[in-house]
């Protein structure tokens, strides 16, 4: 079970999660500093590590609309949180699963920021409201990938596996 950390509306691009002003820092390890930059107290909460890993961040449709920057991925990968939406632009959902960060695709969605979410294989629980929502479940290539923290990690895991076989 995890806790919803911020509840965010429609919409939601990539400059919000990443301003485009510190494209000149796109190492991993840097970028969760600017991670919703423009959203100061919530910013503030992350970088203090207020928020344990595994956090959710609750969106409603279109998330990560906008750029194709990895740099907005990356950032929250840094914090280990996970992102339950309503739906994800296309291109960020690629990137979350090249980098591993941990994403859901729930059309039904209601929550709200403190509730307590359980994700199951097929579906979400809002264990705070007792509601539940169907999920769209990932192809299993593609949940493999994210799994295993991203496209590199992915590859060598199968590159090991042949090379003992």
């Amino acid at each position: 079970m995890a806790k919803v950390i911020i509840k965010l509306e429609n919409d939601i691009s990539t400059d919000d999660i990443y301003p485009g002003r510190y494209m000149a820092t796109v190492l991993p390890s840097e970028t969760p500093q600017f991670a919703f930059a423009d959203r100061t107290d919530f910013n503030t909460r992350l970088r203090a590590k207020e928020f344990p890993a595994g956090s959710i961040i609750a969106g409603g449709e279109n998330f990560g609309c906008g750029s194709s920057r990895e740099q907005a991925c990356s950032t929250l990968k840094g914090y280990d949180v996970a992102v339950v939406a309503k739906s994800i632009a296309r291109i960020f959902l690629q990137n979350s699963i090249n980098l591993g960060l941990q994403v859901v695709l729930c059309p039904g969605l209601e929550a709200s920021e403190g509730d307590d979410l359980q994700i199951t294989e097929d579906r979400v629980l809002n264990m705070t409201t007792g509601n539940s929502f169907g999920q769209v479940k990932l192809p299993a290539a593609r949940k493999g990938i994210m799994d295993a923290g991203g496209l590199i990690p992915y590859t060598r895991k199968l590159l090991m596996a042949r090379a003992r076989a």
